[in-house]
């Protein structure tokens, strides 16, 4: 059967630009979004590229849709080498303007939805162990990752507890070969959203100043190549010009 990596969070930048990597290296790329018709562009353009690609509605929030979810593509595709959790979730609010409902489905979109998937492909991994492949599980994080900005309680709460799920797999599943590792994006990537909405921002494009997702990719390729003698845990991306 075909090797696989599952994107959970196939946008039109980061997420779209890694399946398109993995697809490139020969892996049947599986990718999520809770609508399946966003998906198509970016399911056509792996094809025209000669790559193999499944798109999936799925709701990263709902077990039940998780759990179906791996089973599918396990049982008629593939083995899944390599998941990808890219949900972002970035939604800012003043602490006294923040309500629960808003702050529980951040929470849910960026760190449960995390669980879910990766408990779930962990399980899978560890069932083959020790059968030659490459198992990989990497947590796309965030500048809210590390530190809580003004207006962005909500978002740097399930950032920071992703952070905290992705530390404790990978002293679990480390020694049983399961490489897990969390990415720190911290900076504008070169988006629509930028565009539109901080063309100051996005002018500094010329000058390699935002995030292209397609050099994020590639370290996410880079990430799963590693031998396991010198994994990296945690790996932080940013443009030049980003104060850290």
């Amino acid at each position: 059967m075909d090797k696989v990596a599952l994107v959970i969070g196939a946008g039109d930048a980061t997420g779209g630009a890694i399946a398109r990597r993995f697809a490139r290296e020969g892996y049947t790329t599986c990718v999520t979004r809770r609508s399946l018709d966003k998906l198509q562009p970016l399911l056509d353009r792996i094809r025209a590229d000669g790559g193999k690609a499944h798109g999936f509605a799925s709701d990263a929030r709902k077990e039940e849709e998780v759990v179906a979810l791996v089973e599918r593509i396990e049982s008629t595709l593939g083995p899944i080498e390599v998941l990808v959790f890219n949900i972002g979730a970035n939604v800012p609010s003043s602490i006294l303007d923040e309500t629960a409902r808003k702050y529980f489905k951040i929470w849910e979109m960026a760190c449960l939805g995390g669980f879910l998937n990766a408990r779930e492909v962990a399980r899978r991994m560890v069932a083959r162990e020790g059968d030659g492949r490459k198992r990989t599980i990497i947590f796309t994080g965030a500048t809210a990752s590390l530190r809580g900005a003004a207006h962005f309680a909500a978002f740097a709460g399930a950032k920071h507890a992703l952070r905290a799920l992705a530390q404790s797999m990978a002293r679990e599943l480390g020694p049983r070969g399961i490489h897990v590792a969390h990415v720190v994006v911290d900076g504008a990537i070169d988006t629509e959203f930028i565009r539109s909405n901080f063309p100051e921002r996005y002018a500094l494009k010329d000058q390699d100043g935002i995030l292209d997702p397609e050099h994020i990719a590639d370290s996410y390729w880079y990430l799963h190549q590693q031998p396991r003698d010198a994994w990296t845990h945690e790996l932080d991306l940013r443009p030049w010009s980003e104060k850290f």
